[in-house]
Order: structure tokens, then C-alpha cells, then sequence
């Protein structure tokens, strides 16, 4: 792991390890496997810490085992955009290991974290000799575009409102509920304006509006959805 002040954790093996079935990982072989065991790192990467920063030349890629990362892009006025976010058994750094370009991303932690960092060595061995390993990161990157491109469409086409409605679904729908019913992450007011795309006030203006409508419920960070078939004909 490249940075000294993350927390090492026991390296279970990647063979057991139930995330390799929903990343590239899962075209692998028990020898590749071994092979990534025995040169990958695992850390703990607490709240607020940076898994990388934007500028920043990868010498691998993560693999998310538990937790949930904020990815990010500073706009050229200095605002951050929150691109995605990202939970467990997804890759990150593909992208600037294939261009051999610095990331243009800074991925930092939501909530405590573990994740498993294999070597750039490692990665390209694999990239280069298995091309259903190729093939599965090709198809990542071309979902991450997918996604992008229809975040640029939202941005362009929906209202502010409209685009409250969408982010709040997009909470729940990849990231569930708690027993409370509340949504399972909690994010801070200013990271939802980042992922809607305006001003905080306008945010916390948008969301006093949508719990005065009786669509939502507010209490601190927590939101609950009430009214789900209000929300999704907005979108």
C-alpha cells in the first residue's frame, strides 16, 4: 500500500475472499489467485483518509472489501465534484494503469474501509496473458463512461430538482436501506449537492421543500424516502 499511515489488516486469501466474484477477479484461475495472494497488501483506510489524490501516479489498483469511497474531481474554480461512489468488490485505478497518466480522480473514504492494493507488476501480467481478465477491466471502464455520459445528460437536461429526486434513488437503489428504513449511507449536505451538481444552499433549500411535500424525511444526515413512486416519476 503506498501510504505508511494505513492500519495493515490480516490478508485473507483471495481464493475465499467472496469479492473476487463481482470484480474482474472473478475470471481467475486458483493459481492466478495464489499468485495475487501472495503480492497484494490489505489496509484499513479510515473516514476522511484518501485512498489516492488526483495528480497522484498509481503503482497499482484497490480492491474494495468493505466500505464505501467518495470519487471526486476538482472543477477549474476549485469546487469538488463527486463523480461516483464506490462500495465493495469494485477495482479502482484501471483506468491510470492502462494510460500509464497520472489519475485524474481522488478516491477518499466515506467510512472505514478495508481494501486490498495488488502491485501495477502484478495487474499488467495478468492484463497482458489472460484476456478474460483484459476483457472484464475493458468492460469497466466502458461502464464508468456509460455512467459518466449519462451524468453529463442529467446535468444538462434535468432541473435541479429533478436531479435531487434521481441522486436520493440512486442512494437507495445501490445502496440500500437501514432497519430504520432511513438510507444506508449517510452523506453531508455539501457531498449531495456535489453529486446533484449545485450550491449547498440551494440543496438544503431542495430538501426542506421535498419533507414540506411529504416526499422524504429528514433527521440530522439521515433520509428517509417516503413516497418512492413521487421521486421516480420526477425523474
Amino acid at each position: 500500500m503506498p501510504n505508511d499511515n494505513k492500519y495493515k489488516v490480516h490478508m485473507s486469501k483471495c481464493s475465499q475472499c467472496i469479492i473476487k466474484d463481482l470484480s474482474a477477479l472473478k475470471v481467475f484461475d486458483k493459481e492466478s489467485l495464489l499468485r495475487i495472494s501472495n503480492c497484494k497488501t490489505s489496509s484499513v483506510i479510515k473516514k476522511g483518509e484518501h485512498l489516492f489524490q488526483e495528480g497522484q501516479v498509481l503503482a497499482g489498483i484497490f480492491c474494495i472489501k468493505e466500505g464505501i469511497c467518495k470519487v471526486s474531481k476538482l472543477s477549474d474554480n476549485g469546487r469538488s465534484h463527486i463523480v461516483k461512489l464506490v462500495s465493495k468488490g469494485e477495482l479502482l485505478g484501471q483506468r491510470s494503469l492502462l494510460s500509464e497518466e497520472t489519475t485524474n480522480l481522488t478516491a477518499t473514504a466515506l467510512e472505514d474501509m478495508q481494501v486490498c492494493f495488488v502491485p501495477k507488476a502484478e495487474v499488467m501480467n495478468h492484463f497482458v496473458n489472460n484476456s478474460n481478465f483484459a476483457l472484464e477491466v475493458l468492460r469497466t471502464i466502458s461502464d464508468d463512461l456509460k455512467e459518466a455520459d449519462n451524468g453529463l445528460v442529467n446535468m444538462a437536461q434535468k432541473t435541479v430538482r429533478e436531479r435531487l429526486a434521481i441522486s436520493l434513488l440512486y442512494l437507495q437503489d445501490s445502496f440500500g436501506k437501514d432497519v430504520d428504513g432511513n438510507l444506508r449511507i449517510q452523506l453531508s449536505r455539501e457531498d449531495i449537492a456535489s453529486i446533484v451538481g449545485t450550491a449547498i444552499e440551494s440543496c438544503i433549500r431542495l430538501l426542506s421543500d421535498f419533507k414540506k411535500e411529504g416526499l422524504i424525511e429528514l433527521n440530522g444526515k439521515k433520509i428517509c424516502i417516503l413516497k418512492e413512486k413521487d421521486l421516480r416519476r420526477m425523474t
